[in-house]
This record gives C-alpha cells, structure tokens and sequence, in this order.
C-alpha cells in the first residue's frame, strides 16, 4: 500500500472511470487499473463494480472512502505544515536582550519584522553578557541584540547599528548649566555603572570611552535601577539615545561632545542554529541595517 494509491482511489472514486482518473492525474489508464486492483487484492475486498458505462464504489469502497480522503487531507496538512515551518513563515525566534529594545532604530527594525512576519513568535530576555553567552551555548535563546564591548572572543556576530552615548545627570545638578558635556567634567562625578562578579563590562567600556580615572561605582541589577539612582542623586551614568527616549523621574539627559561617544549594538547567534525562523530573522535584521547604513 503506497500513497499513490490512494491518490488513485479517490480520482477514480471521484470520476468514476479509470481513464477519466488517469487523464486527470497525467497518467496512463492500466497504471491506475492495475494498482486499484492491488490494493483491493491487498485489503481482500472489491472497491469498485466495473461495468461497460465505467465504475462504481462497492459497500466496501463506500465505507473504505472515507478513511482514504481523511488520510490525503491528514498528509496535504503535513505538507502545509512542513513548508510553512520549512520556510520559516511561522515558528518562535527567541531574543535575549543586553539592554531593553525601546526607542530607534530597534523599535522601526521590530514593528517591520512583525508586520512581514506576523505568525512567528517573539520572545524577549533581558539577561546580562554572562547569562545571555551560557543561554546560547545551552540553546535555550537563538539570537541576542548586545553592544559590541560585551561580546565573548569567539561570539559569532554582525553589526547592526550604532548609538550615540548621552550623559544622565540628576534634576537640579550644575552640569545641567552646559549645553554639552565632554569626558573632563564627567570624570569628576560618581559614575554609576551595571557590574556583576563576572562581569564589569559596562566600568571597562566607560573606562575606555573617558579614561581609568574616573570615579565608577558598580551595581548589579537593571538599567531601570541605576537611573534611579541617579534621579535620587546618587551620581550620574551613560546612556544610549535610544534608552534617552524614555523619561526617569528626576533624571535629566544632555549630549557628549567626544568623538568616541558612541556605542555598537551586535546581532549574535548560534551557528549551529537551524531554525528557518531563527535564520530568517537574522537575515532580516542583518538585509535592512545594511540597507539604512545604521553602521
């Protein structure tokens, strides 16, 4: 009993004539005559009553029917199946996060992938470096959105944009006075920074972009948290512009005038990734920052 087969029943089923089925499937008549009465010797029972005006189904045939389309159908939603999750046209893409995804580009390059691609799902992790590198190694995330100054040495990665970096300063304090700011009058403030055990990632950045001497002081939680802080007057931090769109009670946002005031934000992901999903999110991401020269 082969698939054929039934493809077979339900023609001749359906025209009542053997010929007729074979012109409709493109193939020769005896091809079709010769396999239906295999299967039927295969099931011990008559489907058809062949006559001079053509066939018809039996009792058997008519009870056997059924079965026959329900499987067809049952193996056409494999296929549709198969070729939707094949093609990555639904699936999940699981994204750990280094920082929230607000403000632009990322919000525009998001609302386009939902708006092409509205049957795959998109979860979100905010983990840190540590946490975001163990995930991918463990499969449990497929792709990561992370500044470059966080990448392991052999993260296999493509750059999608780039930040300009802005100061936040606490509601009230002098520096508010400049227009803008440069690395000399921020080194004399506490800087607040995110910095774990594992990690002082954010410090050794900051450090690079205004030199060692800088006042840091480290906090292992959010970047909700540290400004928060700095809305209490517990020092001041960086920021991105993108990060700058959202408002913190008591904190207030203002440019740097350096050359290096700019942070890189990296798509990271497994290479031994092979979810079509997953593959074409990253294309996506990869196709369009390229086409807007965001790096």
């Amino acid at each position: 009993m082969e698939i054929r087969d039934l493809v077979y029943l339900d023609a001749s089923a359906i025209t009542g004539n053997f010929t007729r089925a074979a012109q409709s499937l493109g193939i020769n008549s005896s091809t079709i005559s010769r396999r239906v009465g295999r299967f039927e010797d295969e099931l011990g029972l008559a489907l058809f009553e062949r006559g001079h005006a053509g066939i018809r189904l039996t009792a058997g045939g008519k009870a056997v029917l059924p079965h026959i389309r329900r499987a067809l159908a049952e193996l056409d939603a494999i296929k549709h199946a198969g070729n939707r999750n094949g093609n990555g046209i639904v699936g999940e893409v699981r994204l750990a996060v280094r920082m929230p995804p607000v403000g632009e580009p990322l919000r525009d390059l998001l609302v386009r992938w939902r708006t092409r691609h509205p049957e795959v799902t998109l979860t979100i992790s905010e983990l840190n470096e540590c946490e975001i590198r163990t995930a991918i190694q463990e499969r449990r995330i497929d792709v990561a959105l992370m500044t470059r100054h966080t990448l392991w040495p052999d993260a296999s990665s493509a750059p999608l944009y780039r930040e300009r970096v802005l100061a936040a300063i606490p509601c009230g304090h002098l520096l508010l006075n400049q227009e803008t700011l440069d690395w000399e009058c921020l080194r004399r403030e506490i800087l607040l920074v995110q910095g774990w055990d594992t990690s002082q990632s954010a410090r050794e950045f900051y450090a690079s972009l205004m030199g060692c001497s800088g006042h840091f002081q480290a906090h292992a939680a959010s970047k909700q948290c540290v400004l928060a802080l700095v809305g209490a007057g517990f020092g001041i931090t960086l920021v991105t512009q993108s990060q700058a769109e959202v408002s913190f009670p008591g904190v207030a946002y203002r440019p740097i005038r350096e050359e290096n005031a700019w942070v890189q934000v990296e798509l990271v992901w497994s290479p031994d990734a092979e979810d079509p999903a997953v593959g074409r999110f990253f294309a996506f991401m990869r196709d369009e920052a390229r086409s807007r020269r965001l790096f």
